[in-house]
């Protein structure tokens, strides 16, 4: 079955840390181009980061820059985004996504809260 399920959300304090996890199955994951989103409360669902297939080139949102990390393990299958100095504003629900052809997770939830 071609799916990808993401994993390592919880509930966490402001400055702390989290990785999410996306298990890809039924297809080789490094093929392919493969992003993070996250949708808040009441929001739309935004671009957070990506990672290409060809050379391991990334993105990331200003809004998480030079806090949070996408990488990608080849031989796990699975993409990761270490998520550092976490904000209130972070708590979403994660997705991740491969970009072409569409495929969803069904997302992992992150609270950031005091």
């Amino acid at each position: 079955q071609v799916q990808l399920v993401e994993s390592g959300g919880g509930l966490v304090q402001p400055g702390g840390s989290l990785r999410l996890s996306c298990a890809a199955s039924g297809f080789t994951l490094d093929y392919y181009a493969i992003g993070w989103f996250r949708q808040a409360p009441g929001k739309e669902r935004e671009g957070v980061s990506c990672i290409s297939s060809s050379d391991g080139s990334t993105y990331y949102a200003d809004s998480v820059k030079g806090r949070f990390t996408i990488s990608r393990d080849n031989a796990k299958n699975t993409v990761y985004l270490q998520m550092n100095s976490l904000k209130l504003e972070d708590t979403a629900i994660y997705y991740c996504n491969r970009r072409v052809p569409s495929l969803w997770g069904r997302g992992t939830q992150v609270t950031v809260s005091s």
